[in-house]
């Protein structure tokens, strides 16, 4: 043996693209002959049903559906009647989007949903869609760790520790959710439900053995008319827990989880005479990425102080910084609506996309909550009361580090009457993903000259010089062929700690 080196190799996930997709949707819809002709439409509605998300050779598709609901008032008829339609869609990149990708996450949101009537008969609704992807590379990481070498080819190497977060496992999993909500104490039953919001959030989540577990909660929110001709809201909170199969992630694994819905189904309890028991049926997929905290040794430097050794060295990527964190922020407005209002019957808060801003190691995110209140005047009209407003917060991470957010109100949003109008009361959650990469040199291939031993003829064997204000002891060991202990031990020095810059060093050569 000359010379051999040592190897190591993990696999990993790491993203190989990120698109943002918008495209426009529009649809005519006739009303149903057993609905009642439309007076006035009140508000527009839509939930996000994603159905499939496929990747094929570099081209993403992200299929899905846009339940809309348009509350509207009936053509000589007092009270809120609902219209409900499906406008199916499908967002593609191109073939070369996403090069060897294997996996993906893909979220779709409303960035803008509006209904008129074209007749008592007929709507026309025009919807602007904002697909996000990501796609993931299967890839192969493998670095030098050391060298094993003969005493003789008096070979020095330097080491380098680093810490890497590797995206371990992508796990999928489709689940149903089904309980029974009941309203509360005091509150009217339904008769007809008009309007449903669902928001998740996962707030624990851990491996045991080859099992993923986590749990979080489903925040509800239902619009429903009574038996007696009035719409009423409520809220409730659903907790749900889940197992998920992820063979051969470490314990110590840190799970990142997406939820996205599929569907829902809410019915009034058939059994129920009051109307207070309200079935809850939800359709979601769940994503979850898996990264391991890994220690890593890479052999980054080699020399011989007797023969003429060469190398060859390549960058190697490394994710040295990952944190998943939510930072809230309260909002607290006013909606000025012009009239006196009788009670309010639902308020909602969309958020649109997360702009990041970097200033030196601090990141200010900010976001528009789009906040809309549905509400009766003093004659018992139903009116709506919109405003958006800025949001916006700050908080401190690496300055080199790449950051991705979003945000989403997943409470239910409080609103009171005032002398001004609606007072809302609601938090904003800023969802974050920040990640820093690195490249550190590594050793991928050296050879030593046995054949002809370095000719120190004519050398000095000593040299009397200062550290170079970029150079280490490591630098100037290899420049002059001889060791750090050699360095060291001449200049009476315990640690390389103890070398000074303006310190006038001794450095012997070597003898072999």
């Amino acid at each position: 043996m000359e010379l051999e080196l040592k190897k190591e190799a993990f696999n990993a996930f790491e993203a190989g693209g990120e698109l943002t997709l918008t495209q426009e949707e529009t649809t005519e819809t006739i009303v149903p002959d057993y609905c009642p002709d439309i007076a006035r439409i009140i508000e527009t509605d839509g939930k996000v049903y994603l159905h499939s998300r496929e990747i094929r050779d570099g081209k993403a598709e992200v299929s899905g559906t846009v339940r809309v609901t348009v509350l509207y008032t009936p053509d000589g008829e007092g009270g809120i009647r609902t219209l409900e339609f499906a406008i199916p869609f499908t967002a593609e990149s191109d073939g070369r989007a996403m090069p060897d990708c294997v996996a993906l996450t893909a979220e779709t949101e409303t960035e803008l949903l509006e209904t008129r009537m074209l007749n008592p008969r007929k709507v026309f609704t025009h919807c602007k869609l904002v697909t996000r992807i990501t796609g993931y590379q299967r890839v192969s990481m493998g670095f030098c760790t050391d060298v094993e070498a003969e005493k003789s080819l008096c070979i020095e190497k330097r080491q380098e520790q680093q810490k890497a977060m590797i995206l371990t496992h992508i796990a999928e999993k489709d689940f149903t959710f089904t309980e029974t909500m009941n309203l509360s104490p005091g509150r009217d039953g339904a008769a007809e439900l008009l309007t449903s919001r669902v928001n998740s959030t996962v707030t624990e989540s851990k491996i045991v053995g080859s099992k993923l577990i986590f749990k979080g909660m489903f925040t509800v929110e239902l619009l429903y008319r009574t038996a007696a001709g009035r719409c009423c809201a409520t809220t409730g909170e659903l907790p749900f827990s889940q197992i998920m199969e992820v063979d051969g992630a470490a314990e110590g694994s840190a799970a990142l989880l997406h939820l996205t819905l599929t569907g829902t189904d809410f019915q009034i309890d058939g059994g129920d005479d009051e109307g207070r028991e309200i079935a809850v049926t939800l359709y979601l997929h769940a994503t979850a990425l898996l990264r391991e905290e890994r220690a890593l040794t890479l052999l980054n430097d080699l020399y011989s102080t007797v023969f003429d050794l060469t190398y060859d060295a390549a960058p190697l990527p490394l994710t040295s910084f990952c944190e998943s964190l939510t930072r809230r922020q309260t909002v607290r407005e006013v909606l000025e609506i012009g009239v006196v209002a009788e009670s309010i019957l639902s308020v909602s808060v969309r958020c649109g996309a997360v702009s990041v801003t970097r200033e030196g190691e601090s990141a200010i995110l900010r976001t528009v909550a789009a906040v809309r209140a549905l509400y009766l005047d003093e004659g018992g009209v139903p009116l709506v009361a919109e405003r958006c407003l800025d949001v916006s917060c700050q908080l401190e991470l690496p300055e080199d580090c790449r950051v991705s957010a979003w945000a989403g109100c997943s409470e239910e949003v409080q609103g009171s009457l005032g002398d001004r109008g609606i007072e809302v009361r609601f938090p904003i959650d800023f969802h974050v993903e920040a990640a820093a990469k690195v490249k550190r040199i590594c050793i991928t291939s050296a050879k030593v000259n046995t054949e002809a031993p370095r000719e120190t003829a004519g050398a000095p064997s000593l040299v009397l010089r200062c550290l170079g204000k970029q150079e280490s002891a490591w630098d100037l060991a290899k420049r002059y062929r001889t060791t750090i202990a050699a360095i060291l031990s001449a200049n009476q020095l315990e640690s390389e700690e103890e070398l000074a810059r303006d310190q006038l060093l001794l450095i012997p050569r070597k003898r072999v």
